[in-house]
């Protein structure tokens, strides 16, 4: 027999004032536990104690931001350069120089402070948030709101939001590792009147109330813990990648500049314009425009994702993303709608549909066609009451929609008891409870209606049958006949095998202030259904489509979870639990994950299990969850993905990135942004090393057959970060291909190059090399300068035309769009012209020592132009006929 005896809270509370250290809390006369603090008390509470929170993470300030953009290798070869020119006497190439490792370093702080002031928005957007009881009402708010004397409510999932009193507490089992790095949860009891929990533990079971007795730094965890703050500013494989292709491009540019500036010494050619070559080659190999551009594109990747309802805790959330290869997801939320929906009724006289979805109750309850109300029927006015209030969720009207706080399920029975037009008391008048356990699976309350005291009780089928006695039907309570068990059991078989959750309800009128889970009487079953999400269908469709699969793992049942996969169109060829996957040695279980499988039932270790498991096999694993069970899963993955609405704070702080709205189909928009964002990666920086190519071959021919400097440094400069580094952020902003996810997933150590991409950057260097140079030596009779203006114009123009090429690695224009990227089509309007009054503005001619040039120079120009547009796109429409790439 299971008993609840009722306490004095009162008593209780006495005997607590007693025991408790003055300096470990506030006067317990201030505050009613059932009430709790009223805002005026709140008020006064944080001025004497300040804000519930630990010194923010120290953070890098404006100057520190400044001085990091001086420290990369491309940015010392710059300032190298132009204290070189001054040196020589070369006052305008040094100023020009100069003017343009400012204004890099102006761009490159303007989009690292941006970061900054996003991260610290990101960790207010994070900050987790705790139940207290205000004025009367449960309330959830900031845990930095948090003040002594409130009165917390503790469920599982929680993060306890500061040091506290208990004050109540049914099966309350916590997580201190944070603290003691004990491993195994805490028993926390009333029976010892000062036992305390501490700000971030973790709620594993049981609820709990407590009062507040210490904040911020005067918790535990404030006096031995650093914060490090929630997001990390790790550097990313891509950013790695990119950081050696520069080391490596500045240490050629060195030698090569050294060794060709040696040569002409040696041949006998003029010291300072050997020297003045020399500088310009090194100029031309490094990509200046490099550093600003990834900045800037990472930054506007990450704002495409949340515009996805992504949010990135970590940066490298964001390329890995691009590369998963398998999906493993909870069902609860992630795959359907996380808004349990009474959908069918059955008791002993009849069965009954239900209308309507979610937590709205505008639907109703009808049998043989007929419209039901409480009223009309006194088993579904029982069966509605009872689950009704054998309940701690609570529907309410906010707006124009209907929210409920408490669990799905018991939110789903209160809907019910609207739908049902069940009778509402102002008061709850629950006197006593024992609490649902995994290892009871079922919950009874002590309820006192007008007329009677009854024991309500819900819960699985199995739990609630055996401890009831009788059954209800129209004309009162029965003694069982010798089918009717065998009725229940096939009812409850059918409604799960339509993937139905069961929920079986049953009461007993009692005469004392005491729970007796014994001799009730089976009222009949409520079938419950989680939706799935109308569009997960076609997401789920979509990751097929990119080779990406997707396993369900959740602890719902087999037949529930299958059900579900089911209306997804998802293929399960293999169902396991997890007291069957305990028996798998590792071999057999990577044997299994070759199948179309699915996982119910589940325990933590085996979610970790089956992730590493596939890690083993070289996958790159995302992993969704949403409670402190899916923690250390979330950790092992390459992607933890956090539930942003109904996700704990222990499962946020463990993952990488966080849905804003729990819906699966925004993984796989995320994932086609992560997609994007690395070929576009891709594209700019093989954008910006064949423009340089380019110029590198001009000059290093030039200089091999003895002509004058086709390039001078500034006008390199020009091309490298004015024209060309506002083309490839341009280039950075293109769409998504609409093949894009119709391929299977990258490798992690796919390179940005790759021997596709330097033959492509050879090519057309040497073409945009020699013709640049064939213009130069062809208008050289006229003059050096206006050669070297057209040989300078047309190597930009040049650069603009091959941007075409890079839009895509290998659809034609007409199969992205012509004009799909208005930003591309800005940019190339601009740095043209900017090239123009490079050509013709006298302020620019200065600087850049240019010369007008006339319609004859600007024909060849186009000539030589037409072939970098339409040799590339000849070529992708043919692979594209060819192959059907679609």
């Amino acid at each position: 027999m299971s008993r609840l005896t009722l306490l004095n809270a009162k008593s209780v509370c006495r005997r607590i004032s007693d025991r408790i250290p003055g300096n470990r809390r506030p006067s317990l006369s201030d505050t009613n536990p059932h009430i709790g603090l009223s805002q005026a008390q709140v008020t006064a509470a944080r001025a004497r104690a300040g804000w519930n929170e630990l010194p923010a993470a120290k953070t890098a300030g404006p100057l520190t931001v400044l001085v990091r953009q001086f420290s990369s290798s491309l940015i010392l070869i710059l300032i190298v350069a132009a204290v070189v020119a001054l040196a020589l006497g070369e006052a305008i190439d040094a100023a020009t120089i100069g003017l343009v490792v400012i204004l890099n370093a102006v761009l490159g702080f303007v989009q690292e402070w941006k970061a900054e002031t996003a991260l610290a928005a990101l960790r207010k957007m994070l900050s987790p948030k705790a139940m207290v009881i205000r004025d009367g009402q449960e309330q959830i708010v900031p845990s930095r709101d948090i003040v002594p004397g409130d009165i917390l409510v503790l469920a599982p999932g929680a993060k306890i939001a500061a040091d506290a009193l208990l004050l109540r507490a049914s099966e309350l089992r916590v997580d201190e590792s944070v603290l003691t790095g004990e491993s195994m949860p805490v028993d926390k009891s009333v029976e010892d009147p000062e036992t305390l929990v501490f700000t971030g533990t973790s709620v594993v079971a049981g609820r709990a109330e407590a009062r507040v007795t210490s904040t911020g730094l005067d918790t535990e965890f404030g006096k031995i813990a650093h914060l490090t703050g929630s997001v990390g500013t790790k550097t990313t494989n891509l950013q790695q990648k990119l950081s050696h292709l520069a080391r490596q491009l500045g240490l050629a540019a060195l030698i090569v500049a050294a060794g060709v500036s040696g040569l002409g010494i040696a041949l006998g050619r003029d010291f300072l314009e050997m020297i003045m070559t020399g500088l310009s080659l090194s100029v031309a190999m490094v990509p200046e425009g490099l550093p600003a551009v990834i900045t800037i594109t990472l930054a506007l990747g990450a704002t495409a994702m949340v515009r996805q309802n992504a949010l990135a805790r970590r940066l490298q959330a964001v390329e890995t993303l691009g590369a998963a290869s398998v999906i493993c997801t909870d069902k609860t939320g992630t795959l359907t709608e996380n808004k349990m929906t009474a959908t069918s009724i059955w008791t002993m006289d009849r069965q009954y549909d239900v209308t309507g979805t979610g937590y709205d109750p505008a639907g109703h309850i009808e049998a043989d066609g007929e419209r039901l109300r409480a009223v009309d029927d006194p088993v579904l006015a029982a069966l509605l009451q009872t689950g009704l209030y054998c309940s701690h969720a609570r529907l309410s009207f906010e707006g124009e929609t209907w929210t409920m706080i408490g669990a799905p399920t018991e939110g789903a029975l209160i809907t019910l008891a609207y739908k049902g037009w069940c009778e509402l008391q102002q008061e709850r008048n629950l006197l006593a409870e024992i609490p649902f356990s995994s290892a009871r699976k079922r919950m009874s309350v002590l309820y006192q209606s007008p007329d009677e005291t009854l024991v309500l009780t819900k819960g699985a089928p199995e739990q609630i049958l055996e401890i009831c006695t009788t059954i209800m039907r129209e004309d009162g309570p029965q003694e069982p006949g010798p089918h009717d068990l065998q009725r229940i059991n096939d009812a409850y078989a059918q409604m799960a095998e339509q993937g139905l959750r069961v929920i079986a309800l049953a009461r007993r009128a009692v005469t004392t202030n005491e729970i007796v889970e014994e001799e009730l009487t089976f009222l009949g079953l409520v079938g419950l259904i989680d939706p799935p999400r109308a569009e997960v269908k076609d997401a789920i469709a979509s990751a097929h489509s990119a080779g990406i699969r997707v396993i369900m793992i959740t602890g719902d049942s087999p037949i529930t979870a299958t059900a579900i996969a089911q209306q997804l169109s998802m293929k399960v060829s293999d169902c396991q639990t997890g007291a069957e996957l305990d028996a798998l040695s590792d071999e057999e279980l990577a044997a299994h994950l070759t199948r179309d499988i699915l996982f119910a039932r589940t325990k933590p270790e085996q979610k970790m299990r089956i992730v590493a498991s596939l890690q083993d096999q070289g996958q790159i694993v995302a992993m969704t969850g949403d409670g402190v069970n899916d923690a250390p899963a979330l950790k092992k993955a390459d992607i933890g993905v956090a539930m942003g609405i109904r996700g704990t704070d222990v499962a946020r702080d463990a993952s990488d990135l966080v849905l804003l709205d729990d819906n699966f189909a925004t993984i796989v928009r995320a994932i086609g942004e992560g997609r994007r964002q690395f070929a576009n990666v891709k594209k700019f920086v093989r954008y910006l090393l064949s423009s340089n190519a380019g110029e590198v071959i001009a000059l290093v021919v030039n200089i091999a057959i003895g002509g004058p400097l086709v390039f001078l440094a500034t006008q390199i400069l020009w091309m490298n970060l004015v024209t060309d580094g506002v083309t490839a952020v341009a280039l950075g902003m293109e769409k998504s291909e609409p093949d894009q996810m119709q391929h299977p997933p990258r490798r992690k150590n796919t390179p940005i190059l790759g021997i596709g991409g330097i033959l492509t950057i050879l090519a057309l260097g040497i073409y945009t090399g020699l013709s640049s140079l064939w213009i130069f030596f062809e208008l050289l009779d006229q003059g050096v300068e206006l050669a070297r203006t057209t040989a300078f114009t047309a190597m930009v123009v040049f650069e603009k035309a091959g941007v075409f090429a890079f839009r895509s690695l290998r659809l034609p224009g007409w199969r992205i769009g012509w004009f799909s990227n208005k930003f591309l089509l800005v940019a190339l309007a601009v740095t043209l012209s900017a090239q123009v009054l490079a050509v013709y503005w006298p302020p620019l001619q200065f600087m850049l020592r240019t010369v007008p040039i006339g319609v004859a120079e600007w024909q060849w120009i186009a000539i030589f132009a037409l072939p970098i547009v339409i040799v590339p796109e000849l070529l992708k429409s043919a692979y594209h006929w060819i192959y059907r790439v679609k």
